[in-house]
């Protein structure tokens, strides 16, 4: 099982890590809000301990933004003991709160009760619609039982955003901070991504799945519904 921790303090950072090391975890570490974003999409963590006061992008911020397209397990960590600052972290999404100083002993019994709820909630692996299937682990898309198409890591966040969006016309802006998060894209990028992706679906599904093009507003994923 992998987590990501994030704090700036990097020595009770390293101690976090060699708890969860100890209870046979693999540790990522991030100290800011923008790595934390691109590691929680690049690395795939099962867990994140996400510390409040970090530089760049607060751990709010960054709670609030991962838990609207995730159900990982958020365990946030502060200094702050008052009851709104609480309350707010489980309102945008945290999973338990902890005021620091806190044992080794008391995170990893906070932890071990987080993960016994979330398994309740199966992770998302595929995403299904129509004809269209979508393997997030496999970096693969199936149209109509065809053989699968193999998607790049852009490719596969850029289906995953337009089948989370499907019936609604996704932005350029949207996209972006789906695909690049906080390192950032720009309008070509888009198009040249949207190309690319075009191509592989159109190619391999003859006219049964396309992405349109809705001109000054954006895209969206349709599919012919006659075989």
């Amino acid at each position: 099982m992998k987590v990501l921790i994030v704090d700036d303090d990097r020595t009770l950072a390293d101690i976090i890590a060699f708890t969860f090391k100890r209870e046979g975890f693999e540790v990522i570490l991030a100290e800011d809000g923008e790595k934390a974003y691109q590691s929680w999409k690049n690395d795939n963590p099962d867990l994140i301990i996400l510390d409040v006061n970090i530089p760049k992008v607060d751990g709010f911020s960054v709670c609030k933004r991962i838990r609207e397209q995730s159900d990982i397990p958020i365990i946030l960590l502060t200094v702050r003991s008052d009851e709104e600052d609480i309350l707010g972290g489980f309102s945008i999404g945290a999973d338990d709160y902890i005021t620091k100083p806190f044992s080794p002993r008391q995170l990893m019994a906070r932890v071990k009760a987080v993960l016994r709820r979330s398994k309740k909630k199966a992770p998302v692996t595929t995403r299904n619609w129509g004809k269209i299937s979508l393997n997030l682990n496999r970096y693969e898309l199936q149209i109509n039982n065809n053989s699968p198409i193999q998607l790049s890591g852009l490719e596969l966040r850029l289906m995953d955003c337009l089948m989370i969006n499907i019936g609604q016309i996704v932005t350029a802006e949207i996209i972006i901070d789906h695909v690049w998060g906080s390192q950032g894209g720009d309008m070509d990028m888009v198009r040249q991504l949207v190309h690319r992706l075009r191509v592989k679906i159109e190619k391999n599904s003859v006219n049964q799945v396309f992405i349109n093009n809705v001109p000054g507003l954006g895209y969206e994923l349709l599919q012919n519904e006659t075989d």
